[in-house]
């Protein structure tokens, strides 16, 4: 009910360096934004295309979208998602985090309460430290399920919970939070230039 019915266009600003296929399970606008100002042309596509036709687009990315609901419901959608993993580089965020770790082999869980609010506090595993982030979701990815080809990246600082997941052999990573975050703290921006840095190794 969320998703584009067609393709949809949106050129880079300024020089063009990208072409990025994001999924529409509920795109934020500023996601879009976020892509264009590093450069990146971006197609936005239904949730309901094919991984062929986005690994045969010639693409140097795929932008897996925020949404609503139950990942688990998502059938169709985490059985391509399994189909572009090592084969493109992924990024995903907060719905399309946890498709893509169910496509992966975990699982996930309704949380009691739900993360909501611009004041989310992370902490980052490789460097310790602790970032302000905006959240809006009620389930979340059970690390315990991760399997060894993942390597858990972002946890909350409240409860523990996983808030991002790094695939180093499959050139993807993703978080359940808002990087994009507009209105909202910017401390986690960076991950869209991880992103690009991760598409320029090809």
């Amino acid at each position: 009910r969320v998703t584009r019915t067609e393709p949809e266009v949106f050129d880079a600003y300024g020089e063009e360096t990208h072409l990025v296929a994001v999924m529409d399970y509920g795109v934020k606008q500023n996601i879009i934004g976020c892509l264009n100002r590093r450069g990146c042309k971006v197609t936005v596509f239904p949730a309901s295309t094919p991984a062929e036709t986005i690994l045969t687009g010639g693409f140097d990315g795929v932008m897996l979208s925020n949404g609503p609901g139950d990942p688990a419901d998502n059938t169709f959608e985490i059985a391509q998602i399994a189909k572009l993993l090592g084969k493109i580089p992924l990024f995903g965020i907060c719905l399309g985090h946890q498709l893509t770790a169910i496509a992966a082999g975990g699982t996930t869980e309704k949380l009691k309460f739900g993360h909501r609010g611009a004041n989310q506090p992370v902490r980052d595993l490789a460097d310790g430290r602790t970032r302000v982030t905006s959240q809006n979701h009620g389930y979340a990815v059970v690390s315990s399920s991760l399997p060894p080809s993942a390597k858990l990246r972002f946890v909350n600082a409240n409860d523990g919970s996983c808030e991002g997941i790094d695939y180093p052999e499959l050139r993807a990573f993703t978080v359940q939070f808002h990087p994009e975050a507009c209105a909202g703290p910017h401390d986690m921006s960076f991950l869209f230039d991880r992103f690009t840095d991760l598409m320029k190794e090809g």
